[in-house]
């Protein structure tokens, strides 16, 4: 639909694509008598949707109004004479709206001689109680000229991935230029809405006015209707994201959450909390509203699911367990006591339970997340294959998502501690590798990204946010198809006892996520928690990350918890709830047909011990 940019009734909608508007007598007064006898003007297009995986609108357009005087023709009056006639429609429409509409006199004198054949806006973006109330009562002269606004159908809801877009400029009240566009367009300024502004803008119209040597005007039509911009189809789950942003809502002043098919890498879910609703920003936003969203000090803007890192606690110890198992410097039935703490060099390094919990395994030790048995295999295992093992998970690299500023974490090699802290890694740094602290950076992306490829057997997908962009004849102009990047090469042993440690982590009666728990489905994840940020503010990450179901693993997700300065939080209590409550919504409609079938196979329940409360250093 082209809304016509001379007249519009109020009656009536925008005319469609190739209508003519309603012609009427126009002279073209001072400067523009001069100037060609014809006018060809654009016509911005309608911007292209933003839609979810199964087209659910993310991002599109609505129609709304703005309110304008049409001056009478020929265009002969005075100064005196235009100003009277502009301030009575001003005053009428003052009334209509019970608000105060401040134009000056300049302002009105300079659109008359400039452009006084196009309509002069005293009014714009009518609310839908406005326009309803003034439609019937129009003064004469005074008339509502529709257009296009951005709007965002749910409000917060995937906001920080959508973005938002903005005016390219304010309307121009100088002397008509050939091509010059009818109304200002708008432009994406964050987001998705700003990687493909381009796709999503569409192509101009045409729209010609002819007068002939008298200055009347002799035809006015749509030359070349817009062409309408093309549509985002994302991978992100409508329903999932909004569950994700629930769980934040309801369980975290800060984190995020971050959802994955570790079949193909798609994106299903990136939430961060807070956010903020892209509706705020159009057609435009104050500036009282945007410092505002900028002071904010828990950032609604910060899209905290992959442009922050944070310390990965012991979610990293699945990696030390990957180089240590693939490298032979450990053997999987190996046992390693878990002591309350052990000496590295001059420092006591303590594990986060107080008590001796006498020799273990790998997956013992994953499943208890003992930070003494992992100091004790790392630094057996040596920095350089668990910083390797890392890379290959994805960590210290962007996972290339099409949005601006995504940050790659960091995983500390000797390059980056000599260039830091002066030195090359010491057992020290290595024993903090281990569990995730010192000065190892992931986002919660990556960490998703780590357990798709942990949950699926060990093939690194392409993460992607994108599936296509179409016409909106529904033809693919671009298509982003599912990528293989590489195998992690890791052996099916290997990767057995991480499903396994994984797996007793929530389900086992040692394990740390027992609130991630479900009956009619099998989790497996990895709780970690780490201090974060500098000393005297320093903060707690918690973190639960995973995949399910354990065997045949449809999603795996990443959350992460973000403390207060000055108060403890834990992965098992903090971030596992929140993972569990989008799980119980994903899988309740399965809840009663898997009950029955475990009764009817006589499967015995897995013990439940109660939750084990982890330790700021877990």
């Amino acid at each position: 639909m082209v809304a016509s940019p001379c007249h519009a009734q109020s009656e009536s909608p925008a005319p469609a694509p190739g209508a003519t508007p309603f012609e009427e007598t126009i002279v073209p007064t001072f400067e523009t008598q001069k100037l060609a006898r014809t006018y060809v003007l654009d016509i911005p297009a309608p911007r292209g949707q933003i839609t979810d995986r199964n087209g659910q609108p993310l991002a599109q357009n609505r129609l709304s109004y703005n309110l304008a005087i049409n001056y009478p023709t020929p265009l002969d009056f005075s100064d005196e004479q235009l100003l009277n006639f502009a301030r009575e429609r001003i005053q009428a429409a003052d009334k209509l709206l019970g608000r105060q509409l401040k134009i000056s006199d300049e302002l009105i004198k300079r659109h008359y001689r400039n452009r006084g054949i196009l309509p002069f806006e005293i009014a714009q973006n009518l609310s839908t109680q406005e326009y309803d109330d003034i439609k019937e009562h129009l003064p004469a002269g005074v008339t509502l000229r529709p257009f296009y606004v951005r709007t965002y159908p749910n409000g917060k809801i995937a906001g920080q991935i959508v973005g938002y877009s903005g005016k390219t400029g304010r309307n121009p009240d100088g002397i008509i230029d050939n091509h010059e566009v009818l109304w200002p367009e708008t432009e994406g300024r964050e987001g998705l809405e700003q990687t493909f502004n381009q796709v999503l803008t569409g192509k101009h119209g045409e729209y010609k006015i002819t007068f002939d040597q008298d200055g009347r005007k002799t035809s006015e039509k749509i030359v070349t209707p817009p062409v309408p911009g093309h549509t985002v189809v994302t991978t992100l789950d409508l329903r999932l994201q909004e569950l994700a942003e629930k769980a934040l809502a309801a369980k975290a002043k800060r984190g995020a959450i971050v959802v994955v098919d570790p079949n193909n890498g798609d994106i299903l879910a990136m939430a961060s909390w807070p956010t903020y609703d892209p509706n705020a920003f159009t057609p435009t936003i104050s500036t009282e509203k945007f410092k505002a969203l900028q002071d904010d000090p828990d950032i609604p803007l910060l899209p905290r699911a992959f442009r922050s890192s944070y310390p990965p606690g012991s979610t990293f110890k699945m990696t030390v367990g990957l180089a240590a198992l693939e490298t032979g410097a450990v053997r999987s039935d190996e046992e390693f006591d878990c002591v309350p703490a052990i000496q590295i060099g001059n420092l006591t390094f303590h594990n986060w339970k107080k008590t001796d919990r006498g020799p273990l395994n790998f997956v013992q030790a994953l499943t208890e997340s003992c930070d003494t048995w992992f100091y004790q295999v790392g630094i057996k295992t040596g920095a350089e294959p668990i910083l390797d093992w890392a890379q290959k998970l994805g960590f210290g690299a962007k996972c290339g998502i099409p949005l601006r500023g995504e940050v790659e974490g960091r995983v500390p090699n000797d390059q980056y501690m000599k260039a830091t802290h002066g030195r090359k890694l010491l057992n020290g740094d290595i024993a903090n590798l281990s569990i995730g602290q010192g000065d190892t950076q992931v986002t919660p992306l990556q960490m998703a990204q780590a357990m798709a490829i942990i949950g699926n057997g060990g093939t690194f997908y392409q993460t992607r946010l994108v599936q296509q962009v179409q016409t909106v004849d529904n033809e693919i102009v671009t298509a982003f198809q599912v990528r293989e990047k590489k195998t992690l090469g890791a052996s099916a042993d290997t990767m057995q006892q991480l499903r396994t440690g994984m797996i007793n982590v929530v389900n086992g009666p040692n394990g740390t996520a027992h609130q991630a728990s479900l009956d009619n489905v099998e989790v497996a994840g990895k709780t970690g928690t780490a201090q974060w940020g500098p000393k005297t503010k320093e903060r707690t990450a918690a973190w639960f990350a995973g995949f399910v179901p354990a065997e045949h693993p449809q999603l795996a997700f990443a959350a992460l918890y973000e403390g207060d300065v000055g108060t403890k939080a834990h992965g098992g209590t903090a971030a596992a709830p929140m993972i569990a409550m989008i799980l119980k919504d994903v899988y309740k409609q399965n809840t009663n047909a898997n009950k029955r079938r475990r009764t009817e196979q006589g499967e015995t329940p897995i013990p439940r011990a109660q939750p084990v409360e982890e330790d700021e250093s877990d």
